[in-house]
């Protein structure tokens, strides 16, 4: 069983500058969350309750975000606003959260590999804080089927134009197996359109198993030779696909990737026009808008 869950944030956001210089990446709204709320939401939702957020010293807001606030519960309750202090305490008792410190090397794989040293001998999942997935069956639990079927690590995919391959890790296909579920013999990073192997993209959501941080642990005694190089999760996960089996996972959802400003604004957009209460009045005024607008 999946019980624990990583989220690496220690990321600089550079992407979205100016706007992440004071504010994490993950700490940006979507609709009235925080994007990494609603990946714990996600998490908790599947099942994953302990989860290891690797973060840095300029990521405290996310700290603060989930901490327990007695004094703000107080006060909304004194206000006679008893349905925010609830909603204050539910978000700080949402997750048993840990939070580690990155230190090694440059690359997605190190803040893996720090969680993996304190996790132990257990496969986990990782998912990145700058996707939102909307599905009627949470991602995470999509991720958590796949590996309770297969016992191998797991992959989250997603269909994509094959001009898009030089963005994304893209899997070597080895078989389909139905019902989104491919088996997997290795990865290719960045490709060329001419050259992308499959037309599926690996989108930030994994389940590692202890044979994957092994191959992250021999990437990081190459890098302690050479350490001009950086550690990739993809890289350990193509190793391993080369004598292992490796599967993905097609999403069934809608993915938004908060990542740059193109996207997070779609990401936000989306959120707005979807939410219950907003959503029909934003669509209204997006209507009205369009009905109203006059050449210059």
């Amino acid at each position: 069983m999946i019980r624990k869950a990583v989220i690496p944030v220690a990321g600089l956001g550079s992407r979205l500058l100016p706007l992440t210089r004071a504010l994490p990446k993950e700490m940006l709204p979507i609709g009235d969350k925080p994007v990494i709320e609603h990946t714990i939401r996600e998490l908790v939702e599947s099942g994953i309750e302990e989860i290891t957020i690797v973060t840095s010293g300029r990521k405290h807001l996310i700290q603060q975000h989930f901490a327990p606030d007695a004094d703000l519960e107080h006060q909304l309750r004194e206000a006679g606003k008893p349905e925010l202090a609830d909603a204050v305490r539910e978000l700080s008792s949402l997750a048993h959260i840990t939070y580690l410190y990155q230190s090694g090397p440059y690359g997605n794989g190190t803040p893996v590999l720090n969680a993996a040293r304190i996790i132990g001998d257990e496969p986990f999942m990782v998912l990145w804080a700058d996707d939102v997935f909307v599905a009627e069956v949470p991602r995470a639990k999509q991720l958590k089927a796949a590996y309770e079927a297969t016992q191998a690590p797991v992959l989250a995919l997603m269909p994509m134009a094959i001009e898009d391959a030089p963005r994304y890790g893209v899997p070597i296909v080895k078989e389909d197996l139905g019902h989104g579920r491919l088996l997997i013999s290795g990865l290719m990073e960045k490709p060329t359109p001419e050259r992308a192997p499959s037309r599926y993209a690996a989108i930030g959501g994994y389940v590692i198993t202890p044979g994957v941080i092994d191959e992250l642990e021999a990437q990081t005694r190459r890098w302690q030779q050479n350490p001009d190089g950086e550690i990739y999760l993809t890289d350990a996960l193509h190793d391993y696909a080369l004598t292992h089996e490796v599967y993905g996972q097609v999403i069934d959802g809608t993915w938004w990737d908060t990542g740059s400003p193109l996207n997070y604004l779609k990401a936000q957009f989306a959120a707005a026009l979807a939410h219950p209460v907003f959503g029909p009045e934003l669509r209204k005024l997006a209507r009205d808008s369009e009905g109203t607008r006059t050449e210059p």
